[in-house]
């Protein structure tokens, strides 16, 4: 077993080469929560017929993920400041094992409980993997891992649609499929707890409990660290709560669309964050400043919903889907101004604090859009126009962040 100790600087490379594959099986435990956060989006209806509960119902149980998420996520920080990562991702794997083997039994209460277990244990994962990524690659190239991470992510959103769709099509049943991704959890969780090296406090004692508010104290008195996290929850909407929820539903029953097709289209989503994270990522880095591409962002993803819900026929949804996604990259951006808006000390906590603030966010705007629009899916006389409310009611919410995004301030290098 590996051990050092925290604060120590360390030239062993037994060592770094640890946290290295740590952080390359983090990587494929981020890839496979946003899997599982966005794979019931091809499957509502089936979903629905299994457990034995209308489409609404159904998504009222789903958006407990992102309840515990948001919570979860203030411990996590603290988890991994004050234990190391070993034992924390491994049980934030685990919890992914379990939630995903309960809500395979396709009940309202093991709906509940297996979902609110996947959120709960998501919230290890990319915090977890900045963790690692911070231990076991020199500095200059934290910032690659950390877009790599991301990317990671963003696939597992992509491919929770694009290939456990056609899988589902082609007769593959719901509980089969949340059963295989709970051995996944576990096999995940097993290698995380071997291959982890395990870290000591340096005086061998433990912190004592203020520890553990005071960062929070610091993060929560700053005006940014609220903005931050409110621009990227109302970001987070359109693309969790729609493309990754009812996005497939709404294309087929309001737009008449192929289940293939809009499948395709809403894999989209996911898929240019792949390409929009990183990008938009660099293109801030390298003018020095922030609000300038969280703007335009938020501008070219109002754009493409205003042609989506508005003007379909000028620009195929395939099309528009994968422009919004890459510009939906822009909801990370928050991630790093909160970070740099507070003192180096709480930047773990800082992360905790924007994930709270951000799904919950999501989690208070989800069940508003399941409400209005969800609930009347099935029975709207005028399918169009129910289409075009919901397009309204997402490009306010875009709205509402870019009009945030003024008021922020800016925290890149230039921002003089």
């Amino acid at each position: 077993m590996n051990t050092t100790r925290i604060g120590e600087t360390s030239t062993d490379q037994h060592l770094k080469r640890g946290f290295i594959i740590s952080w390359t099986l983090g990587c494929i435990f981020y890839l496979l929560q946003y899997a599982i956060r966005s794979s019931p989006a091809v499957m509502l209806d089936e979903l629905s017929t299994a457990f034995g509960l209308s489409a609404f119902s159904m998504s009222s149980i789903l958006g407990t993920y992102y309840y515990s998420y948001a919570i979860v996520s203030l411990l996590a920080g603290v988890a991994y400041d004050r234990l190391g990562a070993k034992y924390p991702i491994s049980i934030g794997a685990g919890m992914i094992c379990l939630g995903c083997l309960i809500f395979a039994m396709s009940g309202s209460l093991s709906g509940n409980i297996g979902r609110l277990m996947q959120g709960a244990g998501s919230a290890f994962s990319f915090t977890g993997c900045v963790y690692l990524a911070s231990r076991g690659f020199p500095a200059k190239y934290i910032a690659t891992a950390i877009g790599i991470t991301q990317c990671m992510g963003m696939l597992g959103g992509s491919s929770g649609q694009f290939i456990t769709g056609p899988l589902i099509e082609h007769g593959l049943s719901v509980h089969t499929f949340w059963i295989t991704m709970g051995i996944a959890g576990g096999v995940i969780c097993v290698l995380l707890f071997l291959s982890t090296p395990k870290e000591l406090a340096t005086d061998g004692k433990k912190k004592p409990t203020g520890s553990i508010i005071s960062p929070y104290k610091i993060v929560f008195s700053n005006l940014q660290s609220y903005l931050s996290g409110i621009i990227s929850g109302l970001l987070f909407v359109p693309t969790t709560v729609f493309a990754m929820t009812w996005g497939i539903s709404f294309l087929v029953s309001d737009r008449g669309m192929e289940r293939h097709a809009a499948v395709l289209a809403s894999a989209m989503v996911p898929m240019g964050w792949v390409i929009g994270c990183p990008l938009l990522g660099f293109i801030s880095d390298r003018i020095g400043r922030r609000k300038p591409v969280l703007i335009g962002g938020c501008l070219i993803m109002i754009l493409c919903f205003l042609q989506l819900f508005f003007l379909p026929d000028f620009v195929p949804a395939l099309v528009s889907m994968l422009i919004f996604g890459v510009a939906s990259g822009a909801a990370m951006i928050p991630y790093t101004m909160i970070k740099e808006a507070n003192p180096d000390e709480v930047k773990g906590s800082a992360t905790g604090g924007i994930n709270f603030i951000t799904f919950g966010v999501t989690s208070c705007l989800g069940p508003v859009f399941a409400a209005y629009f969800g609930k009347t899916l099935s029975g709207a006389t005028d399918h169009e126009a129910h289409f075009q409310s919901a397009g309204i009611f997402l490009i306010l919410v875009i709205s509402a962040a870019l009009a945030v995004s003024f008021i922020i301030k800016e925290t890149g290098r230039n921002k003089g």
